[in-house]
């Protein structure tokens, strides 16, 4: 998951904040947090201040990939999906290196009528520098091949709030903890307060950690991976329709 990992507790918040419950398990026992989807909960229309898509939104990150620059565009579609019988928003997320489309990806969100936005796939295509698809690695669907949706922003950020992001065995094991609230941060788009601090691993690069921060109203402004790896980057401008 690009776009917006660790032992989940948050299902002891969950079911009665959420209304969907999650099991109180461990990340040796990912296969049995099964979250029961009720369409009637959720909505397309994702509002969380630290998570909003509002179609016809664009977001621009610039940074760089073990030592190559990289341009990341995120934009919000007025399209939908349903996955299990949830009209989920698709997000069209763009990777260039050099101004060459390196990755191309659609996501697949919605939101729970009590404001947490869940994660319900993707369709992942690695391109070579003549556009061809090399590699489909990462995708997953909610629902087909046992995978299962998980969230990727709480309605209410709390230090110490853990949940999977999402999950296909072997494929997607992406796990959230939430370790800084009311932080302050400045990027080229302005300083924001209130900003939320997230952690994220994988079982399947265990010495990867890496860090993405929130900004209220606006989302994500930024990404650096703190271990394992050289990939930093931040939001640079935000395109409205």
């Amino acid at each position: 998951m690009r776009f917006g990992r660790f032992v989940s507790t948050l299902g002891i918040v969950l079911a009665p904040v959420v209304g969907v419950g999650m099991s109180d398990a461990g990340a040796s026992s990912s296969s049995e947090e099964r979250p029961e989807i009720d369409p009637a909960d959720f909505t397309s229309e994702i509002t969380n201040p630290y998570f909003p898509l509002t179609p016809g939104t664009t977001f621009v990150y610039e940074g760089t990939s073990e030592g190559k620059a990289e341009l990341n565009t995120v934009k919000v579609t007025s399209e939908m999906r349903p996955i299990l019988g949830v009209p989920c928003l698709i997000v069209h997320d763009i990777v260039e290196h050099a101004g060459v489309v390196v990755e191309d990806t659609f996501d697949w969100y919605a939101q729970d009528k009590d404001g947490n936005v869940w994660y319900f796939g993707e369709d992942t295509r690695e391109l070579d520098a003549r556009g061809r698809v090399k590699a489909t690695e990462g995708s997953w669907e909610a629902g087909q091949h046992r995978a299962q949706p998980g969230i990727v922003m709480t309605a209410h950020p709390a230090v110490g709030d853990s949940y999977r992001q999402e999950y296909r065995k072997g494929v997607a094991e992406d796990r959230g903890r939430i370790i800084q609230v009311g932080e302050t941060r400045t990027t080229p788009t302005g300083s924001y307060a209130n900003v939320v601090v997230v952690a994220e691993r994988t079982r399947l690069e265990p010495k990867l950690l890496e860090h993405k921060e929130y900004a209220p109203g606006i989302g994500l402004i930024t990404e650096n991976v703190v271990k394992g790896a050289d990939e930093a980057s931040h939001l640079a401008r935000i395109e409205r329709a």
